[in-house]
């Protein structure tokens, strides 16, 4: 674990008791495997690293107070040192990920000392989030312990078996979830934790948390809040960036 921050001697008397501080946990310990070749991280959107141009979001963003890194060993300096050049200070520990996205993101959060009380979980590779999305989400699971940004469903959803399609899905009832997913430390930590040990498949962590039985609140997502998994998706990026710099 690289330790990219030394607290000040005068901010240690508060470590035993739970603060209210909140942390940006961002998992980036995938293998890029649909992007076909290399890693999506260090490519390019817009002149910037994937990867720095997500972290930029979250360093100027003032609800967030730091920002915990995870990824594969082999990838920690090289890390450290993008975010030394794209001067991202609030990064302050950066962690090697575990077998599985629950995994990485557990050790994230076990990465928090008891100053932090909250944290924001959210994709590396989604590079185009806002800072109103972020406070949003961060405001909402301050109130309610858990929440998320979500958008609504456009396509026509159908349930299939063997191959065919049997129901239709009334579109009204269903979202896509995005990120970041924000909740209460202590919440999240119970919530991987029994998941892990479970072998619940998941494929976020609201997952975990509905699993306990708490219900997570929606706040608003965005269309352009894409996460880049091909490389269809970089050119997506290209030109959801230049719209933006047009309405500048």
């Amino acid at each position: 674990m690289l330790d990219l921050f030394k607290k000040k001697p005068q901010d240690r008397q508060d470590w035993n008791k739970r603060g209210d501080q909140v942390y940006a946990i961002i998992p980036a310990a995938g293998s890029s495997s649909r992007m076909g070749g290399g890693n999506k991280l260090v490519m390019e959107l817009g002149g910037q690293p994937i990867l720095c141009r997500t972290l930029c979001v979250f360093n100027a963003c003032d609800v967030i107070d730091g920002i915990v890194l995870v990824c594969r060993r082999q990838d920690q300096k090289t890390y450290a040192a993008l975010c030394a050049d794209w001067n991202i200070d609030k990064v302050v520990k950066i962690v090697e990920g575990g077998p599985s996205r629950e995994h990485s993101v557990l050790n994230g959060v076990l990465a928090c000392g008891r100053e932090i009380g909250y944290v924001a979980i959210h994709d590396a590779a989604r590079p185009l989030i806002t800072e109103d999305i972020i406070r949003e989400a961060v405001e909402t699971a301050r109130r309610d312990s858990a929440a998320a940004p979500a958008v609504g469903v456009k396509d026509s959803i159908q349930r299939i078996q063997r191959g065919k399609m049997m129901e239709n899905v009334d579109r009204e009832t269903i979202v896509a979830v995005q990120t970041p997913q924000c909740f209460d430390i202590d919440l999240i930590r119970a919530a991987l934790t029994k998941a892990i040990e479970s072998g619940a498949a998941l494929t976020d962590d609201c997952g975990a948390v509905t699993a306990l039985g708490q219900p997570v609140s929606m706040t608003r997502g965005s269309y352009e809040n894409i996460k880049i998994t091909t490389p269809e998706d970089v050119a997506l990026g290209e030109v959801i960036l230049k719209g933006r710099a047009r309405c500048l």
